[in-house]
């Protein structure tokens, strides 16, 4: 698919695109980027169009008969949900990092299942992600914290230019190349 690019549905690209700007959100929260930007500010954004919007949308894509999508999104966005309601609360930092290698679980489900392969990067990265973060709360490790925040903010970039390039018609895949010169690929 070079640069013969479908739309997509449009309950996926809302999706991608609320998944993208709560990633980036929360991520840049963590890397320390911004001077006095921390996670915690990202709660709202994480609640509402990490989580409401997105489990909205997954619920929409149901009912389109999109379950790769709706599974996806609803999934996720009830753990957004999850995660911004509970951000503050007096829990210890192991049951914090529990809670985020189940999250990694999902995330690890999404990216061996994605259809294409923005879907799979952007699942892939925030996999990691949330290995780091999880380690990051385990360890008590705000270097790992950090480098975790940074995977968040490439994921959030690769769904953000998902979604973009299903609206602005741009290339979605990366073409495949012969191995080397004079071999033809297959498939």
């Amino acid at each position: 698919m070079d640069n013969d690019v479908s739309a997509g549905s449009g309950t996926t690209v809302v999706g991608r695109l609320a998944l993208g700007v709560t990633l980036l959100a929360v991520g840049l929260g963590f890397t320390g980027l911004i001077d006095g930007v921390t996670a915690a500010d990202a709660v709202p954004i994480a609640r509402y169009v990490g989580g409401v919007a997105l489990f909205l949308v997954g619920l929409v894509a149901f009912r389109d008969r999109d379950t790769v999508s709706g599974t996806a999104f609803s999934a996720v966005g009830a753990l957004w949900f999850t995660w911004a309601v509970s951000a503050g609360a007096q829990v210890s930092a192991n049951a914090a990092g529990l809670f985020l290698l189940l999250f990694a679980l999902v995330a690890l489900t999404l990216t061996v299942t994605a259809a294409d392969q923005l879907a799979r990067g952007t699942y892939g990265l925030f996999l990691v992600s949330l290995v780091l973060l999880a380690v990051a709360d385990f360890a008590g490790n705000d270097g790992l914290a950090e480098a975790g925040g940074w995977f968040a903010v490439a994921a959030g970039a690769v769904a953000w230019y998902a979604a973009t390039a299903a609206l602005a018609h741009w290339p979605t895949a990366i073409p495949r190349r012969a191995a080397r010169p004079g071999v033809t690929a297959t498939g």
